[in-house]
């Protein structure tokens, strides 16, 4: 065990004892803002867009009718599948009954409104719309919230499906059938604004193309993914002459992220033969090759299975994930701490659960806090490659791609070429919250 190893220990060990015995322990990560403010009057739009996800059912059945299949086949076809064409439709009926019960509520209120499938959702609809309701679950929220670029105009999401979608950033799930009383409470002004900071990014050089592949939408295979940037870098080519020309200064993207960005090489393995060993296939690792720059510090080349640069939103999300740390493993640490420094430190269950949950709650910061989290997954680190630091906070963080097949994917869904000599500026700015709605159950 390294030196540096020992010493992380024993302050892990040391703030372990100090939850057991009750001393005040500052969380890593808080923030002191109120997250959300009261309204001075009512909020009654004229005009809203719902905005509805696709369900599994008219996906399954957009697909096999485009190749010329009956629903008869389809019913065959998913059954051979192991999925259930009733329990598909069943899902189905559910959201869509959902929605026709959000849009009734609208217009019995006098609201114009508008259905638009999130495949037809565009920056028209946007400017069309006074707010618009998100119909569907968090990932229909993603995409609504990536193209409101005014933090004037609120967005609300209502989860359709509450008992097969979690819904975090939705109203709570008693509202999806409650709808009419949400929104008399939002004409009445009972309700708070929550603000929710998001990220912007800025492109420059080669090795990009703004042209984004909606990944929710075309649920498109590796291959089909990395042939659709092929196509739109070409297109670019053809309209521009050359990326170069068309990049040479910072570009500020259309969009804006919610939740996280993540940047590396779109094939995360590949299937390599070994020359010494002809029979046998080695599933081997595809790491992602960039230079990072932190807070205009210098830049560092890093080796990893990719970066992720989160919100407060998305600190809940997949960066939770990423460094939240599992029981087994807290006790692990925690007895190499006791035998290493001879502090008394208890390893009975209950303290172990205290320590994993503090840390893991540590994590997790406020959505309108206006710093960006990284999180370096799995860094390489040798004579070569150094990784300072595996996570932390910052203002502004710079990624120059070395990749061969990369890409930037903005909240899950919508995804970006960033190839060797692409630069992202990832930052953020008060102009970019997002205004959505709290409302206590």
């Amino acid at each position: 065990m390294t030196r540096r190893s020992v010493v992380n220990l024993v302050c892990f060990g040391s703030r372990a004892v100090n939850l057991l015995y009750g001393n005040s322990v500052r969380p890593l990560h808080t923030s002191t803002r109120s997250t959300s403010s009261q309204p001075k009057a009512g909020f009654k739009p004229g005009k809203v867009a719902v905005v509805t996800k696709t369900t599994r059912y008219e996906f399954e059945q957009q697909r096999y009718r485009y190749a010329g299949l009956s629903e008869e086949d389809l019913k065959q076809l998913l059954a051979m599948k192991g999925s259930s064409y009733s329990g598909l439709l069943e899902r189905h009926n559910i959201h869509t009954n959902n929605v026709d019960h959000i849009v009734r509520s609208l217009r019995r209120e006098g609201i114009e409104v508008r259905v638009v499938k999130r495949g037809e959702y565009d920056e028209e609809v946007v400017r069309w719309a006074d707010a618009i309701i998100s119909a569907g679950g968090d990932g229909t929220m993603l995409l609504v919230a990536s193209k409101v670029l005014s933090k004037d105009k609120p967005v609300v999401g209502v989860n359709t499906d509450p008992e097969r979608s979690e819904g975090h950033l939705c109203l709570p799930v008693r509202y999806t059938r409650a709808f009419p009383e949400a929104l008399e409470k939002l004409c009445r002004g009972e309700f708070r604004w929550l603000w929710r900071q998001r990220i912007r990014l800025h492109l420059e050089g080669t090795g990009i193309n703004p042209t984004p592949v909606d990944l929710h939408e075309q649920q498109m295979s590796l291959e089909q993914h990395s042939q659709a940037h092929r196509i739109t870098t070409m297109d670019m080519h053809r309209r521009t002459g050359t990326l170069e020309e068309s990049f040479s200064k910072p570009s500020l993207l259309p969009i804006r992220s919610l939740n996280e960005i993540f940047i590396g090489e779109s094939l995360s393995s590949r299937v390599k033969l070994k020359s010494f060993k002809p029979h046998v296939n080695l599933l081997l690792h595809r790491a992602s090759y960039y230079e990072i720059s932190v807070d205009d510090g210098p830049w560092e080349k890093q080796k990893s299975s990719g970066l992720s640069i989160c919100t407060g939103t998305g600190s809940k999300a997949w960066s939770y994930n990423i460094n939240k740390l599992v029981e087994q493993a807290v006790e692990d640490v925690l007895k190499i701490g006791k035998s290493q420094t001879g502090l008394d430190i208890p390893l009975n269950r209950d303290f172990i659960e205290k320590v994993t949950d503090e840390y893991n709650e540590s994590l997790v910061f406020s959505p309108d806090d206006r710093r960006l989290f990284y999180s370096v997954r799995e860094p390489i680190v040798n004579r070569v490659f150094s990784n300072s630091r595996q996570r932390g906070f910052a203002s502004k963080v710079c990624v120059r791609s070395r990749c061969w097949d990369a890409c930037m994917v903005v909240d899950g869904g919508t995804s970006f070429e960033f190839n060797d000599g692409a630069i992202a500026t990832i930052s953020m700015s008060g102009e970019d919250q997002l205004r959505t709605v709290l409302l206590e159950n």
